[in-house]
């Protein structure tokens, strides 16, 4: 396996024990509808969590989560709403980044960038996704 895919699971592991330190109820890990994907899914009092990680090794934090861009956001736009459609979810919902920036676990900079966008950010008004 490549080792920019070694990286990016250790950071999705480190993001999820993160979360779950946090006290997140982690739902589902790399969840698939088609071509699309949602890394972690997650509860926090009630509310569904749509989380992006992005693992680097040397990156400022902000490069990491400028590495989500609109086709990214839109993609995950899309699996959320699957996700909510396939568990008939009636929830509130929002969309987290979880940048790791390091050589591994034990040496990862973990940053959490909560509500980092919204479907009205993303689409504008009018949203077909979510209503």
């Amino acid at each position: 396996m490549a080792g920019h895919n070694d990286l990016g699971k250790q950071g999705e592991e480190a993001a999820a024990r993160f979360l779950s330190a946090l006290e997140y109820r982690l739902l589902a890990r790399n969840w698939r509808a088609g071509r699309l994907e949602l890394d972690l899914v997650a509860e926090d009092y009630g509310e569904v969590v749509f989380v992006e990680v992005k693992t680097r090794t040397h990156a400022s934090p902000g490069e990491a989560l400028e590495a989500v861009g609109r086709e990214k956001r839109e993609n995950m736009l899309r699996a959320a709403a699957a996700f909510m459609a396939y568990y008939h979810l009636d929830k509130p919902f929002r969309f987290d980044i979880v940048t790791l920036t390091g050589t591994g676990a034990r040496n990862f900079r973990i940053d959490h960038h909560k509500r980092a966008f919204d479907w009205h950010t993303v689409r504008g008004k009018g949203c077909g996704y979510f209503r």
